[in-house]
């Protein structure tokens, strides 16, 4: 049937071209007569006439100007009982009917077109996917977020336009018989075929209604190459809402037609793979095209033509070898009920399969789901690049064990224990200057002033001490960043440790300056109740030896009568009084003085352990809640149950 039909356009083809050369005069006059003006009526006919006419002007643009003509074109037919010369004067002078043409019209007064709607689930990953990206920018590099945002692009771009159509594209490799296929379904020869390899140079196009103007604009395919399938209602019944693109061959040695294929695949609704019994497992179209095309499995057909050149069994066995193949690239096959791709055997010289091929399409244009499917399908692509940047694995995220070591480390960078300490040492040493005797006092004052020291050895000292100092810090940020960042994916890793690196600048010395003014209070630190009366029991006990010694010596001089037991006593009382009572407030100054130096180291690892959180942790906690967020977003962009059904 296939074989009668093509036969039958040559022939008719044929007396099309005889018939121009005889009528070239009365066309040249005809147009003469009626100029633009006939063809803008031709364009403004009624619906009525256009229902049993067919069209002939370009889409895409509005153009009503006719196109111009070559005595030389050759034109085929779209049914075999009726010649057409592609005038817009034959229209004219002829008032029997209008010639029936390929070319695709837009008439005005057509009824505008319903912008294609996502349900909620898909709108509610899109937006995820917005927020995303927006999160993200300033974390990861554009070409890691490039297909992302290709994908935000293009379902906006295509929710704008028809969702009363559906644009399949016909691929396949060189020989494979996709513009017969093109042709079959369309019912007349539209693509050119033939052995000349690549056959196909550009895209064409063929839509089964109007309306479809802007989506074939957005595949950036001129007016010139859109068409019409032959007028049956059938046909109009069944694919009403298909707009059909034959593109060139995916394998073609031309550059600019693999750009074409590949720029084209991003933009259409749904693909028919048409592979031929020799070519079917080439690795090129399977590594290049069907691999990183599993996850659009449902709006994929893969139609293995020319299976009349099979012999007996063999057309199941090549089928067979087909799914083993499709099923290693990832490619989900809808069999039995479930969601994926179809295939399907084929001849499209013979029209084997054919009617098959079009109940699967009825099934696509009818359901008005797969643009919707396709835009799920890329963001499950999408996600699935992004998995390495915002998903390990692993658990993530700063402990309260990591924080509190680091705010330890700082503390002992800034000397807390030393300087808690050191506050114990003040308590007891004022202490002692309080309750001690005179004569210890005395000495003491003695040796400390008669220590002098040049400050060599104090300022080397002091020096050495701020580098460990330094080093500790370091160490400290290195410590929790590394912990910090354990487990987020690299991008998000090396944020984490460049804002640790950013709060450990000034670290050290603000440590420094925090160690003076939260050190030591100004003053002498406070005594207890019991120091008054420990003073006046030491000056007692002073007083005694003072008395003591008085008498004795005046007993010496003779100024007094001899009596040495009172003195002596009096002196001994001093004596060992004196001692005693030192001993026993220093005794009773430890526990203060402790619980002093506890409070004064207490308040100096706040101090750092604040000075730490406001400077790295601060920071390193808003990086991870940051990855906390996007992770959230990205959860939204690729959880279950969000599918287009």
């Amino acid at each position: 049937m296939a074989t009668d039909k093509s036969t039958n356009n040559t022939n008719v083809t044929r007396n099309a071209k005889n018939t121009t050369n005889n009528k070239t005069e009365e066309r040249d006059n005809a147009l003469r007569k009626v100029g633009t003006s006939a063809a803008a009526g031709a364009d403004t006919a009624p619906d009525a006439d256009r229902a049993t006419t067919p069209r002939h002007a370009r889409v895409g643009h509005g153009d009503s100007d006719p196109p111009p003509f070559d005595s030389s074109a050759e034109t085929p037919a779209c049914t075999p009982e009726v010649w057409d010369d592609g005038l817009i004067a034959r229209r004219v002078t002829e008032g029997a009917t209008e010639p029936e043409s390929l070319v695709e019209t837009r008439h005005p007064g057509t009824q505008p077109v319903t912008s294609l709607a996502y349900d909620g689930p898909l709108r509610s990953r899109l937006d995820a996917l917005r927020e995303l990206v927006g999160l993200s920018r300033t974390r990861l590099d554009s070409r890691t977020l490039a297909e992302a945002g290709r994908v935000l692009d293009e379902a906006t771009a295509r929710r704008k336009l028809s969702g009363e159509h559906t644009v399949v594209a016909i691929a396949g490799a060189t020989g494979s018989g996709k513009s017969q296929l093109f042709n079959a379904l369309a019912g007349v020869a539209i693509s050119e075929t033939g052995v000349r390899r690549p056959t196909t140079a550009a895209p064409i196009t063929c839509s089964w209604s109007d309306g479809a103007a802007s989506l074939i604009d957005r595949l950036g395919i001129p007016g010139r190459l859109r068409r019409r399938p032959v007028q049956s209602p059938e046909a109009e019944a069944q694919l009403r809402g298909l707009v059909l693109v034959d593109l060139p061959d995916h394998d073609s040695a031309a550059v600019q037609h693999r750009e074409q294929v590949d720029r084209i695949l991003k933009l259409v609704d749904a693909v028919i793979w048409v592979v031929d019994p020799e070519k079917y497992a080439d690795a090129m179209l399977h590594e290049r095209y069907l691999r990183p095309m599993a996850g659009h499995s449902e709006v994929m057909i893969i139609a293995l033509n020319q299976i009349d050149r099979l012999p007996g069994e063999a057309t199941d066995q090549v089928l067979c070898d087909l799914r083993r193949l499709l099923d290693e690239d990832g490619i989900a096959l809808g069999e039995h009920g479930e969601p994926g791709a179809t295939v399907l055997a084929l001849s499209a010289l013979t029209g084997d399969g054919v009617g098959e091929l079009r109940e699967v399409l009825g099934q696509f244009v009818s359901q008005r789901r797969v643009a919707a499917r396709r835009i799920a399908a890329d963001l499950d692509s999408a996600a699935d690049r992004l998995l390495p940047v915002y998903a390990t694995g692993r658990r993530t995220g700063l402990s309260e064990e990591a924080r509190d070591e680091f705010s330890a480390r700082l503390a002992d960078a800034v000397g807390a224990t030393a300087a808690g300490e050191a506050a114990e040492r003040a308590w007891l040493r004022n202490a002692n200057r309080a309750c001690g005797t005179p004569w210890l006092r005395l000495w003491r004052w003695y040796q400390g002033r008669g220590e002098l020291s040049t400050g060599q050895l104090t300022l080397r000292t002091q020096a050495d001490e701020e580098a460990t100092a330094r080093q500790r810090v370091e160490q400290a940020v290195r410590t929790v960043s590394e912990r910090a960042s354990a487990g987020l994916p690299a991008p998000w890793a090396q944020a984490v440790r460049e804002a640790a690196v950013r709060g450990s600048q000034g670290l050290p010395e603000a440590l420094d300056d925090l160690a003076a003014r939260a050190g030591l209070p100004p003053g002498r630190p406070p005594r207890p109740g019991w120091w008054p009366a420990a003073v006046l029991a030491q000056a007692s006990m002073t007083i005694l030896q003072v008395v003591g010694g008085l008498w004795l010596v005046g007993q010496i001089a003779g100024l007094l009568a001899p009596n040495l037991a009172v003195p002596v006593l009096l002196m001994l009382a001093g004596i060992v009084g004196g001692p005693l009572v030192e001993w026993s407030c220093r005794m009773g100054a430890r526990g203060p003085a402790r619980r002093y130096g506890q409070e004064a180291e207490r308040r100096l690892r706040e101090a750092a352990a604040g000075c730490g959180r406001a400077r790295v942790l601060d920071p390193l906690a808003a990086e991870l809640l940051r990855y906390r967020e996007v992770r959230e977003q990205y959860v939204r962009v690729t959880r279950a149950g969000t599918a287009v059904g």
